[in-house]
């Protein structure tokens, strides 16, 4: 008998397209569901940006045949709380339960998925919600420099430009018809993977995710390209005005790749050594450790079905806006001049790989990775096959990552904080 390596999930899809992955795991009798359904913030109307967030908001807030109440109460009596989040392109539902409680539970979030109310009582209530917590974004240095990076990078035609939660205007806008229409354009069987990780028995679970996902026939939604976004050519400063403010934030970032690209791997090791290893790689050492100038900074590398961005981030006394930037660009021309060194790459590898068993500890990051792997066609035994692909990278492609990806002239800088004088050590750049 072969002996079983890595995770070895088993895959199954029911008749009307509904995909499931398990994975049993016998150490303690809980059960993780992560359930996805690709219909995230990409399926925004452009008239009505937000719309999929607001649902999100609502969407368990009554069935067709159960309250917001009676929904709400048995969850609290099997102890169990779901999350529902969004990303540009998954709208998804997290929850643990007792394996007793499993077939309960799956039924009861297959419902909210299926057929969700939006009564108009709880459309009102979450849209105020919303719009609170976009005010509350709009007095974050952090929060506009992020989004105004995403905005400058992408422009607002792409989905990746646009913000996530809306604006307070367009979500005054929506109504309970037009979330119900939403629903039933983009959320449908051939959208929805159900990832369940824990105490359960594989063919138990094919019969009950079978029954709680029967008789849903709706045909798969039109698929929504992710345009090409152009590449910035020249470099440009935004600045956001936040007078009051103790901080400034810096997002200073680039459009780079695609996850499915074949430079996927050079690209995560090379930003793991400029922004993340240790206390944040060669940023965190010399910008906050040695020169003590930022309260946090680091970088991310954000590749995505489109081509997505890699960025730096980092807070700042206002005093010292300029030479954090100064900073950074000698990093990154540092980086792209003499490349990563034999000992960072593979320092950076051992991480990453020893990171895995960690984040694989519990089985809330077991689905998340099997749900991960399988949104971008990754297969089920990439947990497996990662160590073969990270130890395939050279040194050569790690360094034509860097030229490629991060050249100062090329940045797009958005720095959001109290406005200064531009004067000596610190203070903003003027737009460019």
């Amino acid at each position: 008998m072969t002996a079983q390596r890595g995770l070895a999930p088993a895959r199954f899809s029911i008749e009307n397209g509904v995909v499931a992955i398990v994975k049993e795991t016998r150490k303690t009798p809980i059960v993780s569901i992560n359930i996805a359904v690709r219909a995230g913030s990409i399926c925004d109307p452009e008239d009505a940006p937000g719309a999929v967030h607001l649902l999100a908001r609502v969407i368990d807030r009554g069935t067709t045949t159960r309250s917001a109440a009676e929904i709400a109460d048995e969850f609290e009596a099997r102890g169990v709380s779901l999350s529902v989040n969004v990303t540009r392109h998954l709208l998804s539902f997290v929850c643990t339960c007792l394996a007793d409680d499993f077939e309960a539970i799956l039924t009861l979030v297959a419902d909210i998925i299926r057929h969700p109310s939006f009564p108009e009582r709880e459309v009102a209530t979450r849209k105020g919600e919303v719009i609170t917590a976009i005010r509350q974004d709009e007095d974050s240095p952090f929060v506009l420099a992020a989004e105004g990076l995403m905005a400058a990078l992408y422009g607002p035609q792409h989905p990746y430009g646009r913000r996530l939660k809306g604006t307070v205007e367009s979500v005054e806008r929506i109504s309970r018809d037009e979330l119900l229409h939403l629903h039933a354009e983009r959320v449908a069987p051939s959208e929805v993977t159900a990832v369940v990780v824990g105490d359960v028995n594989t063919p138990r679970v094919h019969d009950i995710v079978g029954r709680a996902f029967d008789g849903w026939r709706v045909p798969p939604p039109t698929v929504i390209p992710v345009p090409h976004p152009e590449h910035p050519t020249e470099r440009r400063t935004i600045v956001v005005p936040m007078e009051g403010k103790s901080q400034s934030d810096i997002a200073y970032g680039f459009v780079t790749i695609a996850r499915a690209d074949p430079r996927y791997y050079a690209y995560w090791l090379m930003n793991h050594v400029l922004g993340q290893y240790a206390i944040g790689g060669r940023l965190g050492d010399s910008i906050r450790e040695r020169q003590g100038m930022a309260y946090y900074v680091g970088s991310a590398l954000e590749a995505n079905i489109g081509e997505g961005p890699l960025f730096v981030r980092a807070g700042v006394n206002p005093a010292n806006v300029d030479r954090a930037i100064a900073s950074i660009d000698q990093e990154l021309a540092r980086i792209r001049s003499e490349g990563l060194t034999e000992k960072e790459l593979d320092d950076s590898r051992r991480y990453l790989l020893g990171s895995m068993p960690r984040a694989l500890e519990t089985n809330n990051g077991i689905a998340n990775f099997l749900q991960t792997s399988e949104f971008f066609g990754l297969g089920p035994d990439y947990d497996v096959r990662l160590p073969e692909l990270l130890g395939a990278v050279t040194l050569e492609a790690t360094n034509a990552a860097a030229v490629s990806a991060v050249d100062p002239a090329r940045a797009t800088i958005v720095i959001a904080g109290p406005s200064r004088e531009n004067k000596g050590s610190g203070g903003f750049l003027p737009p460019t």
